[in-house]
């Protein structure tokens, strides 16, 4: 069996001044990154402004399990298979970061004959959005520390500086670190930290901004730190706004590419969904509402995280109504919430299977909370049974939902036809009414509280004492009218990733809770998430390698 690697080296990619003249773009309207990937001009987005919006179709998935759902791979697939139906559509999907590519799971493109391409070098640098949203990063962060050392002006507390270096790798080591060691002219020594970059207010501000003028207004609104009174100090204060948007300028553009049937791609952005908010950025979203009569995006994770940061962060900005909703299961995955290992998972086992379906239950109840039409999808594995299949397909339409089979990763577009025809047949029959689980005006205490009851099922929440100070202190600054982005654990409805299929009576538990000003949202950190996530005992990085002919290999 080829890897996905082999699958897309393989593939005979179309020049992508091709795949834009396809969708109307002339040459002038794309700036060039070599002969396969480009961005959209600036212009180009002012042009079609006035253009009708298509549909838009969020793809999403069950909690994530070992075992695999597909949901990148469904999106692609998917986005094939409207084609396949001579439908005009656009994919907008997030890139992937090189923490989880070198870290747990290789690369993120999609996989089998449902990739986007070319996908070594979307896996790896592509086309520097993530290095440059790094440096915007780590400017600001050298100017508040030079602001300190060169007399301190403003009056920051040193013990009270919230912003952190950041790198766009899986690095423990740099989790919790002392800066300004040394002589007199390097610095006050200080406690600082790191967080991986698709964790960066940066990355979410970039993902968020509708063009360069919302992004400068953004940057200037960061809270670095606070004041001996008390106040915030922002990137503002410290005249850093100017230098972090040139950095950030070609990024806020949206990167062109395909899948490798051709069907456009706009990959831009990638916040993580289980620390971050989890969404592509809304430029490249309404510009592929804007590009096609459907938009086909995901958000990652599962609906818990993804989808539900989608709907009430990304949505509630940007003044998006999504049309459907994908949901991804695999009959592997609902049985792994069942309680069987991994290495059983071939074999035909309805009570395990009944067993972990309460999983998949949940985020359909969750998803219809929000009034948008689901359709269900099984990503098909060989070992999947008629009777397993037809449980999950008995549940779903009892709970309301259309059902389609998808075998996308094995046969590309063509595996996606059915599912395809099951979501414009629910896009002509359902009407959705799209409404967000929580009002702006509720507090943040009670926006968390729903979040954590309604979505992960969870009893109650539990509260530190410091997260209490912090949740009062940023009510009184005016950050209470913010919405939430929830950092919990993606293995889990629960904060507690052990916990599988569907748990009741558990606690969430906020440690920590700080604001992203100029993403506009409250960042609540739950059980023991991290910012920075490290390596695993045998990363990926150990089967990546480049063959004498300068071939990539190993990726995934």
């Amino acid at each position: 069996m080829k890897t996905d690697i082999e699958i897309a080296q393989e593939a005979r990619l179309l020049p992508i001044m091709q795949i834009a003249n396809d969708l109307g773009i002339t040459e002038e309207d794309l700036e060039l990154y070599g002969r396969y990937k480009a961005k959209l001009s600036d212009d180009y987005l002012k042009k079609i402004e006035q253009n009708p919006n298509g549909k838009l179709i969020l793809v999403t998935a069950i909690n994530p399990t070992p075992a695999g759902e597909g949901k990148t791979t469904t999106t692609v697939g998917l986005g094939e298979a409207f084609g396949k139906l001579g439908k005009k559509a656009v994919i907008a999907l997030r890139e992937p970061s090189l923490g989880p590519c070198f870290g747990m799971k290789g690369g993120a493109a999609g996989g089998g004959y449902a990739q986007v391409v070319p996908m070594e070098e979307l896996n790896l640098h592509f086309t520097g959005d993530f290095h440059a949203i790094t440096s915007a990063n780590n400017l600001l962060a050298a100017m508040l520390d030079n602001h300190i050392q060169q007399g301190n002006a403003l009056g920051i507390d040193t013990r009270q500086i919230v912003w952190k270096r950041c790198e766009d790798m899986n690095d423990r080591a740099l989790r919790n670190i002392v800066i300004g060691l040394g002589g007199k002219t390097d610095g006050f020594a200080r406690e600082d930290h790191f967080i991986i970059t698709v964790a960066s207010e940066i990355m979410a501000i970039l993902c968020l901004a509708e063009d360069l003028k919302d992004l400068k207004e953004r940057l200037a609104k960061i809270v670095v730190a606070y004041n001996y009174a008390g106040e915030p100090v922002t990137a503002k204060d410290l005249n850093a706004v100017g230098a972090m948007a040139a950095l950030l300028k070609d990024a806020m553009k949206p990167n062109l590419i395909q899948t490798l049937e051709h069907t456009p791609a706009l990959v831009h952005g990638g916040p993580f969904a289980n620390i971050a908010h989890g969404c592509n950025s809304v430029r490249a979203t309404k510009a592929a509402l804007k590009m096609a009569d459907y938009c086909i995006t995901e958000a990652g994770f599962g609906a818990d995280l993804g989808a539900e940061k989608f709907f009430d962060i990304k949505c509630r900005m940007a003044g998006l109504k999504p049309d459907a909703v994908v949901l991804v299961a695999t009959v592997r995955a609902l049985k792994y919430n069942g309680g069987v290992e991994k290495a059983d998972l071939n074999r035909e086992n309805l009570d395990a299977l009944r067993g972990g379906m309460v999983n998949l239950e949940k985020h359909i109840e969750n998803l219809q909370k929000y009034g948008v039409p689901v359709v269900v999808t099984l990503n098909a594995f060989v070992s999947d049974t008629e009777a397993e299949t037809a449980m999950v397909k008995e549940m779903c339409e009892a709970k309301g939902c259309d059902f389609a089979i998808s075998q996308v990763w094995e046969k590309g577009g063509e595996g996606g036809i059915e599912l395809a025809e099951k979501v414009l047949q629910t896009l002509e029959q359902k009407t959705g009414h799209f409404q967000v689980l929580y009002e702006d005006e509720l507090n943040l205490k009670e926006k968390i509280r729903i979040v954590a009851t309604e979505i992960y099922g969870a009893a109650d929440v539990t509260f530190t004492a410091a997260a209490l100070t912090q949740l009062n202190k940023l009510e009184k600054l005016g950050y209470g009218s913010f919405p939430v982005c929830m950092a919990k654990n993606q293995y889990s409805l629960s904060d507690d990733p052990k916990l599988l299929g569907r748990p009741e009576g558990f606690e969430i538990n906020v440690r920590e809770v700080y604001v992203s000003a100029g993403a506009g949202f409250v960042v609540v950190l739950t059980g023991a998430i991290m910012t920075m996530p490290g390596l695993p005992k045998e990363p990926a990085a150990y089967r990546i390698d480049v063959d004498d002919d300068g071939r990539i290999v190993g990726l995934f």
